[in-house]
Order: C-alpha cells, then structure tokens, then sequence
C-alpha cells in the first residue's frame, strides 16, 4: 500500500503511555488467544463483552510495551489511513446532502477504558458508538500476522476501515435500528442481524477502498488479496473451527469467510455505499 505520503489525520488519541493495567477476563474461565479469535472485530457497540463495572482499585498488572520505532511507525500509518477515510467519506456523505462526523480513533496498550467500558488488547480492534472512537492497540497487527495469518499492510488497513464502516452506520442510524430489533427478537435472531451489520461493514470499507484507489491511487499488487485473506481470516466459520474443531452457525455474528470476502469485493467493486444494503436481500 502505497501510504507514506498520504495526510495524517488530526483525529487520533494516542494513550499508549498511560501504562493502564488489564482488567480480568469477564465471565473467567477462557483463554486470551480463544477471545481475540472470538472477539476480535466486534465492531459495533461492544458493551457485551467489556468489563462495565467500577473501575478495579488494584487493576492486574500488564507489561507496557516500549515505544519502538516499529510501534511509531504503525501510529502513522494507522493515522494515514484514517486520514484517508475521512476524505472517502466526507465526499460519500457530500453526494448524500449529508455531513461526515470524523470520528477519533484511540491507540492504546493493554487495556483501554471507553464509553463502552473497560477492555482488553484481546477484543481486539472495536467501535464504540457512545463516543463515536475506535480503539485499536497496535499489537493486533502483528496478532493478524501470526495469530490469524493474515499479513500485509493492506489487510491492516482493511481492519480501520472496517471500524469507520461501524462508524458510518452509527451516524446513518443504522446500527441504533438493528439493536432496536435485537431486542425484540430470539438470541438465534440477533446474531443473523448482527451478520448483516458487520457483512455491511465488510462492503463499507470495500466501497472506501475502491474511492481511495481512484482518488490518490494507493493500491500496490497484491494489496486487495491482502484484504480478501484478512477477511476470509476472521469469518465465523474459521475462527469457531479453529478454535472449537467444529461451527455453530445459530451463533455466527459476522458471517462465514465466504460471506466476508464477498461483500468486501461487492464494496470494492461498485465503490458507492447504496450496494451495501445487506438488509434486504435473502443472498448473504
């Protein structure tokens, strides 16, 4: 990906010097590396599965990571792709007779405390809608190398744009309708529609990817298979089979592999958001 000369956006907060311990595993009992497979990509409000509670007078204590030159230079290039973002979808929200809210994007180590409550590195990247922030701490990116065999930098930025696809739904309201009719619904309900959310999720950060290539041309070969494997990586059916040996599709909330990929592509190939209603149609 063609990123070193791409705008820096003003939006990010960096916290990774805050040193903030990491708060127990809710519910106990589950291994880090089985929740970042589970959890990882939340994206939307992620209050489920955050520690909401008062804050702990004696947090556990967590190894803050040094500031590498590595670790800076993942700060800027999370902070271009954001900034890119932003160009993407204030132009999209424009054509829409709309306003683009940016929203902040939070870099920590460890463990973060959000509107949405408190949470570990391993949720992994998330979105939370009562602060309009994403929350990343940067050893995911290499947690998607070795943990999820998903390498590249173009996979990383699949990654934020997913996020900002979160982002994008909270201001078109359309992630307050879906947890409207989630409560009205069976739990079986709730995760198909919290499928469709993220697959439209998926076909946001396409439909990003395909303007930002036409506008500043950053795409270098092999970036979208980048992306396509990132995708493929984290679907319900291959997390769950890797990390159980089998799938409970009733409890998918993302979609299968083959889902993700398509609707990034489908994204990605149309370039305009009106493809990504993942809402009415019956071929996920």
């Amino acid at each position: 990906m063609r990123w070193e000369y791409g705008r820096r956006s003003d939006n990010v907060e960096d916290r990774r010097s805050r040193g903030m311990g990491a708060a127990p595993v809710v519910g106990g009992g589950i291994g880090t590396i089985l929740i970042a497979l589970l959890v990882a990509f939340l994206g939307g409000d992620p209050s489920a599965v955050l520690n909401q509670g008062a804050p702990y007078s004696q947090p556990y204590p967590t190894q803050i990571e040094q500031r590498s030159p590595q670790q800076d230079q993942l700060a800027d290039f999370t902070s271009v792709v954001l900034a890119d973002t932003e160009d993407v979808w204030n132009q999209q929200f424009r054509q829409l007779g709309g306003t683009y809210v940016e929203p902040k994007l939070v870099l920590f180590t460890g463990a973060v405390e959000s509107a949405c409550g408190y949470a570990e590195a391993a949720v992994g990247p998330f979105y939370c809608p009562r602060d309009q922030k994403v929350y990343i701490d940067l050893s995911f990116y290499n947690d998607m190398k070795t943990k999820l065999n998903a390498p590249g930098d173009f996979a990383q930025a699949y990654v934020v744009a997913h996020e900002v696809g979160h982002h994008v739904q909270n201001l078109l309201g359309i992630s307050s309708q879906v947890q409207s009719l989630q409560r009205r619904v069976s739990k079986t309900q709730a995760n198909q529609l919290s499928v469709r959310l993220e697959l439209q999720a998926d076909c946001l950060a396409g439909v990003w990817a395909n303007n930002a290539q036409s506008q500043r041309q950053i795409l270098e070969p092999g970036d979208i298979e980048e992306a396509l494997n990132a995708a493929s990586a984290i679907g319900d059916d291959r997390l769950q089979r890797e990390a159980r040996g089998y799938v409970v599709p009733d409890s998918f909330t993302h979609g299968t592999s083959a889902q993700r990929v398509r609707w990034f592509r489908k994204g990605f190939e149309a370039g305009t958001p009106e493809v990504c209603n993942t809402f009415e149609t019956n071929n996920l």
